[in-house]
């Protein structure tokens, strides 16, 4: 876990100000992704670490997956450069068993799975909440590996800043952010633009592709009497080049898009309601040939806290409208979908101990009823050193493009999930932190690729055990964080190494400041994979050098050496990863 001193006010703008929530003293690290209420981190039964705006700032990353890519137990596959299809593999997990929200909206479409991370600029998000270990029972399908909450920046004063930036690759980005905030109202914009002519994104070919983004997030919050309500939008659109399997250069246009009303409404002293109104899109269109792909869902969310004593009740529903189509090869599907879902928790603090309880009764329109729980209890030894336990249920409805996309297989079954996990962390004095995780899941039903038949299939059993050591040390100058991960994910009936995760890596971040400027240093080791086609992916050593110089108070200018030991190296089978380039970024700030 990565706590923040300046995460605490941050956390508190970003969910509703009449939120039922534990006691939390000042100075106190927020989340809200664990429980779906605001609570201290401390109070957290799962592992979850934070990513700071101030993490976010100095590591100068160009979309969200440079961001998550040294988290410990993540492993990242992409094809290729910016813009390129971009997988997250979470605790050994498939690439769409992570569920991505962006202010709690799920942002993971009807088809192909798994969100666009690629597409995220990081100038929109304040920090980012990152949950181990299955989540069905609070957010349904999908949440087998964890999930990963994208807080989009608010403003706690009135602030204005512009950015201007350049570098490897003819690449060039733009950003301008501005808000305002006071007893009874804030709003807010932040655009941001990117453009790169880019690199040859495949081994095989030295024709180059690029990328262009332009993205937006706007935000409203309007607070009478015992009632909040509030509307965010965020969209980003752009379009992305690439080479097909023949090696053509050929291009697409994306949109992803995220929009939520929000009505925040204090009970009793003691309880609170939120409802979510939202419509999430999520579209590309392919340039040399008719195909394409679209997604659309409406979803209204609503839930009701209740703080008893040492009991913090949870319950709600969910109603959604899915709204999937494709055409791919001159093949191609429209599919309607009806999701309805209930849930109920219980969170408690007794002392010394913590625990949490949490069942979902989804009643989904191709696959029935699913019912998904958790139940997580922690016991603290001392000030210092904490003990967590969970088991977990989760459960992933196979998306459109699996049963009629191309490859796809209309008889394919969910896919279910068990977890186990346990923690010790142990943390003295307020600056140290050591941390252990092991966490098992078998996941029945795994849908994986028959290379033979060229068709989507249910495997018998995958079977993923892992073990993660972290060190963190937080002086008053500088910050560092190290860990190392060791996993297994295999077909439990061959054996088989599942795709695209190292068994082994180790990460390490380190960030001094020098008066008013700061230097940060990232660096991962991952060991090797196995790709499809029984393709071997060497491993690799990647490290990243970043700076921030203050010029004035308003005035700073930023620098990021990409790749600083110019390995070679791939996530994805013939696709080649970015060699050492640089980056200057020009910021204008008020406050």
């Amino acid at each position: 876990m990565r706590p923040s001193k300046s995460i605490a006010l941050a956390a508190l703008l970003s969910v509703s100000s009449l939120s039922v929530a534990a006691d939390i003293s000042p100075g106190e690290t927020l989340i809200v992704t664990a429980t779906r209420t605001p609570i201290p981190l401390s109070d957290a039964t799962v592992p979850v670490t934070v990513i700071t705006r101030e993490d976010i700032e100095l590591s100068l990353a160009s979309d969200l997956s440079e961001l998550l890519r040294f988290e410990a137990g993540i492993d990242i596959g992409r094809n290729g450069g910016p813009g390129q299809a971009t997988s997250i593999f979470l605790r050994g997990t498939e690439s769409n068993h992570t569920l991505v929200l962006i202010d709690g909206v799920r942002m993971n479409p009807s088809t192909i799975g798994g969100a666009a991370i690629q597409n995220i600029a990081p100038e929109v998000i304040e920090r980012i909440e990152i949950v181990k270990g299955a989540r069905s029972a609070l957010f349904g399908t999908d949440a087998i590996g964890g999930v990963i909450n994208i807080i989009t920046r608010r403003a706690d004063r009135a602030y204005f800043e512009g950015v201007f930036g350049a570098g490897s690759f003819a690449s060039q980005s733009g950003h301008v952010s501005g808000g305002t905030r006071n007893d009874d109202s804030d709003f807010g914009l932040n655009l941001n633009w990117q453009t790169t002519d880019g690199y040859a994104p495949r081994t095989d070919s030295d024709i180059t592709r690029g990328y262009d983004n332009v993205s937006a997030n706007l935000y409203a919050t309007k607070r009478f009497d015992a009632n909040e309500v509030s509307v965010r939008h965020w969209r980003g659109a752009g379009n992305v080049e690439y080479l097909d399997f023949f090696l053509s250069p050929v291009d697409q246009d994306f949109e992803n898009a995220v929009t939520a009303i929000e009505l925040g409404s204090r009970v009793s002293e003691f309880g609170n309601s939120k409802l979510i109104l939202s419509f999430v899109q999520d579209e590309i269109v392919q340039n040399q040939a008719p195909d394409f792909v679209n997604s659309e869902r409406l979803s209204l969310d609503w839930q009701y806290s209740h703080a008893f004593g040492k009991h913090t009740l949870t319950g709600g529903m969910l109603a959604v409208e899915e709204d999937a189509s494709a055409l791919s090869f001159g093949s191609g599907f429209r599919e309607d979908t009806s999701i309805r879902a209930l849930f109920v928790q219980d969170q408690t603090v007794l002392g010394r101990h913590k625990g949490f309880l949490a069942l979902r009764l989804t009643d989904h329109e191709n696959f029935g009823n699913h019912t998904t729980w958790n139940a997580e209890y922690a016991f603290e030894f001392s000030d210092a050193l904490t003990l967590n336990l969970g088991l977990g249920h989760a459960f992933r409805a196979p998306d459109a493009s699996d049963r009629f996309g191309y490859g796809g297989n209309p008889d394919l079954e969910p896919e279910l999930a068990d977890e186990r996990q346990l923690a010790l962390r142990y943390a003295p004095g307020g600056r140290h932190s050591l941390e252990f995780e092991y966490y098992a899941n078998d996941i029945e039903d795994l849908i994986e690729f028959d290379l033979q038949n060229f068709v989507l299939t249910n495997l018998n059993e995958a079977k993923i055990r892992g073990v993660q050591i972290g060190y963190e040390y937080r002086g008053e100058n500088f910050t560092l964080r190290a860990d190392i991960v060791r996993q297994r994910a295999d077909d439990a009936v061959s054996g088989a190494r599942l795709l695209r995760r190292a068994e082994r890596t180790a990460s390490f971040s380190y960030a001094q400041n020098i008066g008013l400027h700061r230097l940060g240093l990232s660096m991962l080791a991952s060991g090797d994979r196995v790709d499809f086609g029984g393709a071997e992916l060497a491993g690799y050593v990647v490290a990243n050098l970043t700076g921030q110089l203050q010029l004035s108070d308003t005035w700073q200018l930023n620098a990021r050496i990409e790749n600083l030991l110019n390995a070679e190296y791939q996530t994805a089978a013939n696709y080649r990863m970015q060699e050492r380039s640089g980056f200057l970024e020009l910021k204008y700030s008020w406050r």
